[in-house]
């Protein structure tokens, strides 16, 4: 007798319910993560193709007095390079001493430094509410003309940030970015630079996960500045970014890397201009840091060297 097999039962879903894939897919709107500030969009990029070049001798000391109170010291000897009307650069001599005072508190930050060159840098952040910040910077220099400060009002909301600048030179600005998906802001910002009769409006995107971040921006004054970041690794990040004035028509593209290892950081580029860079930051001892940066620009036949040490509690 032939074995009998039971005929299958598929069960189907009842009207109405959803499958854990398309639940999964489901956005909240109504909560919505808050964007970066609408002039940190290309921050990743700028992190690993724009680091800290220097040309010389570099040493910062960094004294601790109490948990929020430390006082800095910086020393720096290297050549400087002098305007010039030609394609020849010109370079001096220089040295130059820093002293700097910090205060750093949960809700209070004051920075300061004087350099023996007569300049007086100061720099304020204050949180005056939940949402709702006071950021201050300035210098002030014996050269006339030359001397310049900015008060930002930074309100951060649910899920937009909006921004209001004041400076010197009857210069104003705003700006507001909002997130319109969990990976997507958008962005706008417009300005008035009084002492110049000139003013501007511009337009950012902004799309990011947990493995990539992709900025675009675009402004009235003829600036278009593109950047990708592709995290590789918790380690490794690669970055690339693309700038172009449609009023001057210069165009540069860079490529670089950002690679983290237990002791050490190492950035370095490359761009269009034939300009290749370097920046590595190795950690010797707690509190002690060697640093080595290089930048050799073949077509300005323009090569710069640098090594320094950060000592600090």
């Amino acid at each position: 007798m032939a074995t009998l097999v039971p005929p299958s039962t598929t069960v189907l879903p009842a009207a109405g319910s959803k499958s854990p894939a398309v639940e999964s897919e489901k956005v909240d709107y109504l909560n919505l993560p808050c964007p970066i500030p609408y002039e940190e969009i290309h921050r990743e990029a700028l992190m690993s193709l724009k680091p800290e070049l220097f040309e010389g001798l570099r040493f910062d000391f960094t004294k601790g007095l109490n948990q929020r109170f430390s006082l800095s010291h910086s020393v720096f000897m290297g050549p400087t390079e002098l305007p010039t009307q030609s394609a020849d650069i010109v370079k001096i001599p220089t040295a130059h001493y820093e002293f700097g005072a910090n205060f750093i508190d949960p809700k209070m930050m004051l920075i300061g430094r004087v350099l023996t060159d007569g300049r007086v840098n100061a720099r304020v952040k204050c949180d005056l509410s939940e949402n709702l910040s006071l950021k201050a910077n300035g210098q002030l220099t014996g050269e006339p003309h030359m001397s310049h400060g900015m008060v930002n009002f930074d309100y951060k909301g649910k899920d937009y940030r909006t921004q209001f600048q004041l400076g010197n030179g009857a210069l104003f600005g705003a700006s507001y970015i909002q997130s319109v998906s969990p990976h997507l802001s958008l962005g706008g910002e417009v300005f008035w630079a009084g002492q110049h009769r000139k003013s501007g409006i511009g337009y950012a995107a902004r799309y990011n996960t947990d493995k990539m971040v992709a900025s675009g921006q675009v402004a009235s004054t003829g600036m278009v500045a593109l950047s990708y970041v592709q995290k590789i690794s918790e380690k490794v990040s690669l970055a690339s970014d693309f700038m172009y004035n449609y009023m001057s028509r210069d165009v540069t593209a860079s490529f670089g890397y950002d690679y983290i290892l237990r002791q050490c950081r190492l950035r370095g580029k490359i761009d269009s201009n034939g300009c290749v860079a370097a920046f590595l930051e190795e950690r010797l001892n707690m509190g002690l840091n060697f640093i080595l940066s290089a930048e050799v620009d073949h077509k300005k036949k323009d090569y710069k060297f640098g090594f320094g040490l950060t000592v600090g509690e």
